[in-house]
């Protein structure tokens, strides 16, 4: 049974929003009070949050739909539906919320950090809300607006000042547990360690963490063995640690083949060249491993590398690797620090946007744009003066007007919205905006009833 997962798909669902209240105050001697529909409630978001007390993603592995509820309707007497409650999830530090593609959504460290993964409707306005002096008694409210539904990616990527690296069983999680209070399961088979461990260290007055990634071996960027699932725990580290076994009785292996490997698998992973390295020269407690770390020595050292020769087993040589870990933090700390001159772009939306676009299609014309798109979603389309202030609404935005530049016609398609969702209608022209002159009893709209007398289409009266 998996105990560490640090990569889930996760299906989304936010709350719909409560549908608004169509209502006429009716009281002792106030026949016709005026409207009194409420307000529908919001319906409810999938927030991730980041709490430090979480570090697996395991949740989410066994229970990866969540879905929030809906907000309510809204009421007569001015009543508003209640507002949905958000469902929050909690996530470790060091997540990255990404679309099933790979776009970056969200990048989530620290205590507190927040994104709306799924964003919960709006509640629709209330007749209540909908009236004004031209339109007194609206006899129609908005649909609450459906919630947003979303496929994510979290992917958990460690949050560690020093990553260290190197093959299975060569002393890592020894490492942490003797420089740190962290104590995970070490044992001398390879592939012991299936989950990074963190540790804190404290050398001097700096404090920083320290992790193990499970072993790696050649091939692992490409998907052999642990590596591919845990390098990305590297991608955050600041200090990269090559712990090398001095003391391997494998045929074939020395330390420095080892480095070279271990190397050519970062290298073929990505994103980490300009991170510096040490090498620490593990299990000299061993007498044949001290010879060994004493002769490779020097060719680390003509590489450029910082070694230590340490024992995971007897504490020696840990002492002064700390220190010199803490002093390559520090550094790494002062050139992540922001610049206090760097300012923040704000990119203003363009004074002639217009909030829709209107391209022609095979099958008509097709608008797109969020309000729109919000409005279509939020008709009542039973409902004729519902119809009737959708099509004011899109008149007042430009639509109407765009669609007679763009060359449609009397009884040409239009389409609003995408592919999956449009609505598709009959365009007319002659139906232009206003507001109370087109109203005719409460739930209907002459402009509507005129068009269908122009082609001969009646319907029965109702009781």
């Amino acid at each position: 049974m998996a105990t560490f997962v640090d990569r889930v798909v996760l299906h989304a669902q936010a709350g719909d929003g409560g549908n608004g209240c169509a209502s006429v105050l009716r009281e002792k001697f106030k026949p016709l009070g005026g409207p009194d529909g409420g307000n529908g409630g919001r319906g409810g978001d999938i927030v991730a949050v980041v709490d430090t007390g979480v570090t697996t993603l395991l949740e989410f592995h066994h229970s990866p739909h969540k879905r929030a509820q809906n907000g309510k309707a809204g009421q007569g007497g001015h009543r508003n539906g209640a507002v949905a409650s958000d469902i929050v999830l909690r996530v470790p530090s060091g997540t990255v919320v990404t679309t099933p593609g790979g776009e970056v959504l969200a990048d989530l460290v620290g205590e507190g950090a927040r994104f709306v993964i799924a964003q919960g409707g709006h509640g629709g306005l209330g007749n209540a809300a909908l009236s004004s002096p031209r339109r007194r008694a609206p006899g129609f409210a908005l649909l609450g607006e459906p919630g947003e539904r979303r496929e994510v990616v979290l992917e958990l990527k460690t949050v560690a000042d020093v990553a260290l690296v190197g093959f299975p069983s060569a002393g890592k999680s020894s490492v942490v547990a003797a420089m740190s209070a962290a104590r995970p399961k070490i044992a001398d088979y390879p592939f012991t360690t299936l989950a990074p461990n963190l540790g804190v260290v404290t050398a001097g007055e700096v404090v920083y963490t320290i992790a193990d990634v499970p072993g790696l071996i050649p091939g692992a960027s490409q998907g052999k063995g642990l590596g591919l699932e845990f390098l990305r725990h590297v991608e955050r580290c600041s200090l990269l640690v090559h712990v090398l076994d001095c003391a391997t009785m494998e045929p074939g292996r020395d330390p420095i083949d080892d480095l070279d490997v271990i190397e050519n698998e970062l290298s073929l992973y990505g994103g980490l060249d300009g991170r510096p390295r040490l090498v620490a020269l593990n299990k000299i407690d061993v007498p044949d491993a001290r010879v060994l770390a004493e002769l490779v020595r020097p060719i680390l050292q003509e590489r450029g590398y910082q070694v230590f020769e340490i024992s995971a087993a007897t504490h020696e040589g840990l002492r002064p690797l700390s220190f010199a870990l803490a002093e390559q933090v520090i550094l790494a700390r002062k050139a992540a620090e922001p610049d206090e001159n760097v300012r923040v772009v704000i990119s203003p939306k363009a004074v002639d946007d217009s909030g829709f676009t209107v391209t022609e299609e095979d099958d008509g014309f097709r608008v797109r744009g969020r309000r729109p798109e919000r409005w279509v979603r939020q008709t009542d389309f039973s409902n004729d003066e519902a119809v009737g202030y959708l099509a004011d609404r899109l008149a007042r935005l430009g639509v109407e007007e765009q669609l007679i530049a763009m060359g449609a016609v009397s009884g040409s398609t239009v389409m609003i919205g995408g592919e999956d969702d449009a609505v598709v209608f009959d365009w007319y022209p002659t139906i232009h905006a206003g507001d109370a002159p087109h109203a005719g009893p409460r739930g209907t709209d002459v402009r509507l009833d005129a068009r269908l007398d122009e082609f001969g289409i009646e319907f029965e009266d109702g009781p």
